[in-house]
């Protein structure tokens, strides 16, 4: 059972108490990512999320790194388009070691000048991580042409260009304006004691923004079926295809994952055992989608040699057509629902799992909602729901990304 407690400053508490596990997950979630960025601002959620790590003024980068080797500790954090978290994953015997750890970062980071600069030449260096790794760029890629007017479009590294022009007044001003109180959520399961608990309610009791209320305008997002192709040092081509998807508290979403299961999320769904299995025309193929509060999408992606590429992207078509025109059958629901179910219960088997599970929900829903509760959403979807959702979302036009060797050898981006 999840118990929550609001600080009067407005920050939400999640404690959920696993006694069976030796293990304390601790997650400090904001409620801002890089779909909130302001066009010159494009990548600073992220490039705050590596600040963090850097020191604070009374622990260098290092002793940070130190103290959680020597406690057999995980450390981590990651940026979303809709949110930021901070987290560490240790045994029950160092989580208030932990936790003094984390809040040091997030209340006492220094920004010093020069971490900025070694941080900035860092991520210069992911970008070209991600650039060289091709199934990832095209994703990129095919949010930009899905959503080219709106942040939930752009990279959530940032440019180059943006990157450039970030300073320790920039990174202060963004995190006034967006780590407020009533946008922070610390979530916390596993073995934990009543002593841990209120050494955390203690630390965020203390966290005084005098902002308050963050500023953050949310914008819905329109899609648009653009395209967007680029030529690159690569063997494949790449193929990525993307619907407008359904945001994630659409009633239709679970019916979504039903679709996405029979359509290519599996080695036995449509899109593999045609593609691959049958006509040989990629190693990887597959269908997959994501939900934000205000956005969707449900893309397919695959790779092949640039010779096949017309042909792979027709029987993409074909098979997506083909659902369309005959639905899906009952038997295929209910092998999808299956699935589904043991991947649900699957994914709550760790004190990590139920951090995450629960600091969603209550960035999105403001409440718990139990693994019943979804379940229960699972087996109501039906062959009416399921064949709704196909026609709503793959009979509109669609947007396209695509990476191919270079003709002649020369990159172009």
């Amino acid at each position: 059972m999840v118990t929550k407690y609001k600080c009067p400053n407005g920050v939400r508490i999640l404690t959920e108490k696993l006694p069976y596990v030796r293990s304390v997950a601790m997650g400090i979630w904001v409620n801002v990512g890089s779909g909130n960025e302001r066009p010159e601002e494009n990548g600073l959620t992220h490039f705050i999320e590596h600040m963090l790590f850097k020191g604070t003024h009374s622990r260098t980068a290092k002793e940070i790194a130190e103290s959680f080797d020597r406690i057999g500790g995980q450390l981590n954090a990651f940026t979303s388009k809709e949110n930021t978290c901070y987290y560490a994953i240790t045994l029950d015997h160092h989580a208030e070691e932990a936790i003094t750890l984390l809040t040091d970062m997030f209340f006492h980071s220094t920004f010093a000048e020069d971490d900025i600069e070694k941080e900035r030449q860092v991520i210069f260096e992911e970008m070209s991580m991600v650039e060289d790794t091709p199934d990832d760029d095209v994703d990129e890629r095919l949010w930009s042409a899905m959503y080219p007017h709106h942040p939930m479009g752009a990279p959530i590294l940032g440019t180059e260009e943006t990157l450039e022009t970030f300073t320790k007044d920039k990174i202060e001003t963004y995190m006034y304006e967006h780590y407020t109180p009533d946008q922070v959520v610390v979530s916390v399961a596993g073995n934990i004691t009543d002593r841990l608990i209120h050494k955390i309610i203690e630390l965020f009791d203390q966290f005084n923004n005098t902002n308050h209320h963050s500023k953050i305008i949310q914008t819905i997002p329109k899609f648009l079926p653009g395209q967007t192709t680029k030529e690159s040092n690569t063997e494949q081509a790449h193929l990525a295809i993307g619907y407008e998807g359904l945001t994630i508290k659409n009633p239709d979403l679970m019916s979504l994952l039903v679709v996405n299961n029979i359509l290519g999320d599996t080695t036995s769904s449509r899109l593999f055992q045609q593609v691959r299995e049958e006509q040989a025309l990629a190693y990887s193929i597959f269908s997959y989608y994501t939900a934000y509060e205000h956005a969707g999408a449900f893309m397919i992606y695959g790779g092949t040699s640039p010779e096949k590429l017309t042909m792979l992207e027709e029987t993409i078509l074909q098979i997506t057509e083909q659902m369309v025109n005959d639905g899906v059958s009952s038997i295929e629901i209910q092998y999808a629902k299956e699935q589904l179910e043991s991947n649900l219960l699957l994914g709550l088997e760790t004190s990590n799992d139920f951090m995450n599970h629960n600091a969603k929900n209550e960035l999105l829903y403001g409440r718990e909602r139990t693994v019943e509760q979804t379940l229960q959403e699972l087996h109501a979807v039906d062959e009416e729901s399921v064949n709704r959702v196909i026609q709503m979302l793959l009979t509109k036009p669609y947007a396209k990304s695509v990476i191919q060797p270079a003709k002649g050898g020369v990159e172009s981006r």
